[in-house]
């Protein structure tokens, strides 16, 4: 199966303008949306940008409801009342009743977790880490992919809140090994990367993300996963 991936968006609508185009001529057969979907640089009072971010995103959800969300810290940091960088003093309230009517729109509430899984490719946020399965997950368990993340999914923000978390795991830059580093692929964003790419069984596509000056970080580009030969290409919209 083909997946185009939409990767964190940080108040850039015409991500899901340019990303339901691509559905409509058959990139893809689904899409996975890594969210991040508040907060940017020096927006944090322009309230109407995170207006037309989520509604955007709403209309994405309604148009293509088989796609999968994975929530991202700062999306979680406004449902949890957690500050972080870029946090809109003035958009909780926004926000929170914005993410309830996009998880309303979905087919199935399941479809927004932390971690999803097709074919032997699992899509996060930050990554999910050999650490944390191991530390959190009871060790009867560890060789059940899907039971590890029915297990996960379920967590709350006392444990979610780390940087081990499958929401803030920078696997480019801490040491320790993936979860099952040899048996699934790993598709991430959260860290800005310059273009998509894939060390050992890791892609990394925060290609959006923008330096404080809004001078772009990476290629800006959607990548698209083969979920059974984990081959990849990335499609750069004009």
């Amino acid at each position: 199966m083909n997946i185009l991936v939409i990767p964190d968006v940080h108040l850039k609508p015409f991500m899901f303008e340019q990303a339901a185009e691509l559905m409509k001529i058959r990139e893809a057969d689904q899409a996975v949306c890594l969210m991040d979907i508040a907060d940017d640089w020096m927006q944090q009072y322009n309230i109407d940008l995170y207006v037309q971010t989520y509604d955007a995103a709403i209309r994405f959800a309604k148009d293509f409801p088989n796609t999968l969300w994975c929530y991202g810290n700062h999306d979680l940091s406004y449902l949890w009342n957690q500050r972080e960088t870029g946090y809109s003093p003035i958009a909780p309230r926004t926000v929170c009743e914005k993410m309830r009517v996009l998880r309303e729109a979905l087919p199935d509430e399941r479809q927004m977790a932390y971690l999803h899984r097709i074919d032997n490719v699992v899509f996060s946020h930050g990554g999910l880490a050999d650490e944390f399965v191991r530390k959190y997950i009871p060790a009867k368990k560890y060789y059940d992919l899907d039971a590890v993340l029915e297990t996960i999914n379920g967590f709350e923000w006392g444990i979610m809140w780390q940087d081990l978390s499958p929401i803030w795991y920078r696997p480019q830059y801490y040491e320790g090994n993936l979860y099952k580093p040899r048996k699934i692929l790993q598709v991430v964003g959260h860290t800005p990367v310059e273009k998509i790419e894939r060390k050992g069984n890791l892609i990394s596509c925060d290609v959006f993300s923008t330096h404080r000056d809004k001078t772009p970080i990476g290629t800006q580009e959607y990548p698209v996963i083969d979920t059974e030969t984990w081959e990849y290409h990335g499609i750069r919209m004009k």
